[in-house]
């Protein structure tokens, strides 16, 4: 593992990032409605000499072009602006918000990834067995419902029928001044169906996945070659057929964490959880743009370190990768 092929996925990830930067500038300060109109608005008034006071103090009177440059170079000083709802720096209010955000997405896609390939190691185990025709329907009903359904359907069930787990928020208030442990076991008791939510639909395309490279890599010779050595079925599965299996199933979990990131916006609206979705959903509303581009940022850098980290794992998983650049 040198170290020019991390520089170099360094670099191609700090030029698609720039990429974004644009390209969200662009098409948000394209799109229809006018920024000062929505401050002004906020303040009770519209008239014209106030809307041309706001235009001059958030630079909005500048060419689009002008404004672009502006805005790269104090994303380059590490400021994304001032939040034109909530009166604060965008990065302060990220900051509040990228914790809850990384904890459910992360969460849920060890859960997807974990009882993803569990469930298709099983299934490939017995091709024709009911773990197999189990896998192949939970998959097609798991990557069919939308998202959105399945938290909804989760709080009516957790609400009114099984009051097991909350269905809302992230602490509660009454443990707020309990000791340490016991509030991490609250957000832990609050993540579960957030996380099974954003994780069902993931879930099931991963165990289908890994069903499918299972059956391929366990009609290799140097399958049957374990077998008749007389390794134990488990050791064939987890550690001589998985270990090849896996390799597809680390390319889609890179390409799927964008996918999850997207998705974590929906579930957090419906389960009032305090992340980046929220902030984002509450700025579309009011328009808040550099809100928008803030969290739009924060996001795509999330995808870009986990696609470098997805390269990494895929040359740890493959020893012939790794004298590669």
């Amino acid at each position: 593992m040198g170290s020019g092929f991390l520089l170099r996925r360094i670099g191609y990830g700090l030029l698609l990032m720039l990429g974004v930067v644009v390209l969200n500038f662009l098409l948000i300060r394209l799109a229809p409605g006018d920024p000062a109109v929505v401050i002004a608005g906020e303040m009770g008034g519209a008239t014209e000499e106030m809307l041309a006071s706001i235009r001059e103090e958030y630079g909005l009177n500048e060419p689009l072009l002008v404004q672009l440059g502006i805005y790269i170079g104090n994303v380059l000083r590490g400021d994304l602006g001032e939040s034109f709802f909530f009166n604060q720096p965008v990065a302060h209010l990220i900051a509040l918000r990228i914790g809850p955000t990384i904890l459910l997405v992360v969460t849920a896609q060890l859960l997807s990834i974990f009882l993803g390939v569990l469930l298709g190691v099983l299934a490939a185990r017995r091709p024709n067995g009911v773990m197999s025709a189990f896998v192949s329907v939970f998959a097609t009903i798991g990557y069919a419902v939308p998202v959105f359904w399945t938290g909804i359907m989760l709080i009516i069930l957790f609400a009114s029928v099984l009051p097991v787990f909350p269905v809302e928020g992230m602490t509660s208030v009454r443990l707020r001044d309990a000791a340490w442990y016991v509030q991490w076991l609250d957000v832990a008791h609050h993540l579960v169906l957030p996380a099974f939510t954003l994780a069902i639909i993931y879930l099931a395309q991963y165990a289908r996945l890994s069903r499918a490279s299972m059956l391929e890599v366990l009609g290799s010779d140097y399958i049957r070659t374990a077998r008749a050595k007389g390794a134990r079925e488990r050791t064939v599965l987890f550690r001589h057929a998985l270990r090849n299996a896996a390799l597809p199933i680390l390319t889609v979990a890179g390409l799927q964490f964008g996918n999850l990131i997207s998705g974590a916006l929906l579930v957090e609206t419906v389960f009032n959880w305090p992340g980046m979705g929220r902030l984002a959903f509450d700025s579309i509303l009011r328009r808040d743009y550099p809100t928008i581009m803030g969290v739009l940022f924060f996001a795509s850098a999330m995808v870009v370190i986990a696609n470098i980290l997805t390269d990494w794992s895929y040359r740890l998983a493959d020893p012939r990768l790794r004298g590669r650049t």
